[in-house]
This record gives structure tokens, sequence and C-alpha cells, in this order.
């Protein structure tokens, strides 16, 4: 039996998207962010930025549930909540990006939102101010946006939670419980605009179960391992995505 609204895509397309699917979840597990940036260059390029991050938000959705009742119980849920309000805003323009930009546009846009934060990333720049409420609602704005267009609103989050002495489990449980806040009003935002298609849930199906054997092992490996060496692979992982993902690969990705 053939699942729903695959008929459009080979081989190569499918095995790339299974084998990012399960990378990305393995990087999400063991940090708490990643999976969005190494998954949406790679997925992009093979099935399209319409079809990928509405795919991306429903399996980690259901595959990052699990871990929302611990992380609520030590994150800082007064920045949650603000970060929250503002992608109330961020969330509805990234999705009108999505919907109506350029396919092609659009995936230039994610690897140019990308690069630069992950530049960011790599050379340790935090946000050196106090925190203020303004400051983590615009920062929830700017996080909003990118998830909406592109699920890769965790650079921003991060950069900012990052700017003090925060133990690494609290800012890890922060970031889930977040991402499973901002990924409701994503839901609803891509329920307006209509990305919920056949083939998105066919895929799903395919890459869910994939997605999830990854984060279950990475939430596993969370605390056995170097959290700065983890966090380099999850770097260079990041960095190979973005570029593998340009569209001169275009014929090895589909």
């Amino acid at each position: 039996m053939t699942l729903p609204g695959l008929d459009g895509f080979g081989f190569a397309a499918i095995a790339v998207l299974v084998a990012t699917a399960f990378v990305a979840g393995l990087a999400r597990g063991f940090s708490g962010f990643g999976s969005a940036l190494i998954f949406m260059p790679l997925a992009s390029a093979a099935i399209g930025a319409q079809v990928a991050s509405p795919l991306l938000l429903i399996v980690e959705m259901i595959a990052a549930a699990g871990l929302v009742p611990g992380a609520a119980r030590i994150a800082n849920r007064r920045e949650v909540g603000l970060m929250a309000i503002g992608s109330l805003v961020g969330v509805p323009l990234g999705t009108l990006v999505l919907l109506h930009a350029d396919p092609l546009a659009v995936r230039w846009m994610i690897v140019a939102l990308i690069v630069p934060l992950l530049a960011l990333m790599m050379a340790g720049w935090r946000y050196p101010r106090p925190p203020t409420a303004p400051a983590t609602t615009l920062v929830g704005v700017i996080a909003g946006f990118f998830g909406g267009v592109a699920q890769v609103g965790g650079p921003p989050v991060v950069l900012y939670w990052l700017r003090d002495a925060t133990t690494a489990a609290v800012t890890r449980a922060s970031l889930i419980l977040y991402f499973a806040v901002s990924d409701v009003v994503i839901l609803a935002s891509y329920l307006w605009g209509g990305l919920f298609t056949r083939t998105v849930i066919g895929l799903a199906l395919v890459a869910g179960p994939v997605f999830g054997i990854g984060l279950w092992i990475g939430s596993h490996m969370f605390g056995l391992a170097s959290e700065a060496t983890f966090r380099r692979v999850c770097y260079a992982l990041i960095a190979a995505s973005a570029l593998v993902s340009l569209p001169l690969f275009d014929g090895l990705l589909r």
C-alpha cells in the first residue's frame, strides 16, 4: 500500500529525508535545539520548504511531547511566557512569507538565516545586557518569525538564554518548553494557511518514527557525553546541511 501524496518523490529524496530526520532528532534530543537547523536546509532542497516546514512541525510536536512535562518543572516559565507572547506576532508574519514567497527564494532565505546565526553561536556571542520584559518579548517576535517561515526559531532564543551562567539543564528545559508553546502557535498559523496536505501527512508517517528514534537516543545521551564536544558536532552538522542544501547540489537530493 502506498502512503498518500508520495508519488511525486524519488528514492533519493525520501532517503535524504529519512537520514536527515534521524540526525535532526538526535541533535534535538541531546541539546534541546538544532533539529530544524539540520533538517530544514536539506529537506527543503529535497521536497520543498512548503512541505518540509509543516512536516517538521508535525514530527517535532508528536515526538517531543514526552519531554515537555519534565522540562516544565525546571524551565524559566516567566521568560518562556514572554517569548510566547512575542511569537504571536512573529509566527503569522513568517507563515505569510512561507506561503507567498518564491520557493527558491525561501530556500535561499533559510540558508541566509542559518549561516549568520550559526556563526554567532560558534563565535560564542551572547546577548550582553540584563534581561527585560520588552527584550524577551522581542526575541520571541524574532524567533516566531524564523519559526513561521522555516522552523528555525532556535538560534535567537539560544543566543539570548546563554547570556548568563544558567545551567545547561535549565536552558535545555526552557528551550523544550518554549518550542512546545510556540509550536501550538505555528500549528494554528499553518492550519490557517492550508499547509497541512496529504503529502505532508504521508511524509510525516515516514519521517516521524525515524525522528523519534533519534530523539530518544539523543535524550539518553544528555549528561553522558561532553556537552562541548557534542555542540561542536551539532555545529558541524548544521553547517554541512546548509552547504549541501544549496541549489548547486539539487541533483543529488532529488
